[in-house]
């Protein structure tokens, strides 16, 4: 992404308002200059194997803000019949990202948020709904860690090391 600075903003090549700072591990922007890591592309076509794989890798390496990022893209790229999934999803990685950051209350309930948008995608037996969700996730095991780890940030309202919890998507 190339960017512009018109007054104090950064703008992408339409001109469309876009921080360009560099961001550490969980997303958050730093100073301009400053040695961040690595962002993810955006607007990536994947297939949903390959949006699983992206994203585990990245909740693997405690970096929930950007497996997000990779849910975002299939969430609006994917089949519209897939999109409450992608995006329920994304809502379990902010949600992890916003633990991992301290804030408990927005952990929480983005947790929970996602685990409702979830509860549709369980399997035959285990919930109603759309039925099994595709490359392999498993939505009821990822239904339980997300509200397992709301209860836990509550209770304990400290940030959460976001690799050491990650879930296992499949």
């Amino acid at each position: 992404m190339s960017t512009s600075r018109e007054g104090d903003r950064d703008r992408d090549e339409e001109g469309r308002a876009r921080n360009a700072r560099p961001r550490d591990g969980l997303g958050r922007p730093l100073p301009h200059g400053a040695a961040g890591v690595d962002r993810q592309p955006e607007g990536v076509v994947r297939t949903a194997a390959q949006s699983v794989a992206e994203a585990q890798a990245l909740l693997d390496a405690g970096r929930p803000f950007h497996a997000h990022e990779v849910f975002e893209d299939a969430w609006k790229s994917g089949p519209e019949s897939e999109r409450g999934l992608w995006r329920a999803l994304a809502q379990t990685a902010v949600g992890l990202t916003h633990a991992a950051r301290g804030n408990a209350t927005g952990g929480a309930r983005l947790l929970r948020r996602g685990a409702d948008g979830l509860v549709e995608w369980q399997g035959e037996g285990q919930g109603a709904g759309q039925g099994d969700a595709p490359a392999g996730l498993d939505t009821a095991g990822l239904v339980r860690w997300a509200q397992e780890l709301a209860g836990e940030v509550e209770r304990s309202a400290e940030a959460v090391d976001a690799a050491a919890v990650a879930p296992r998507l499949t």
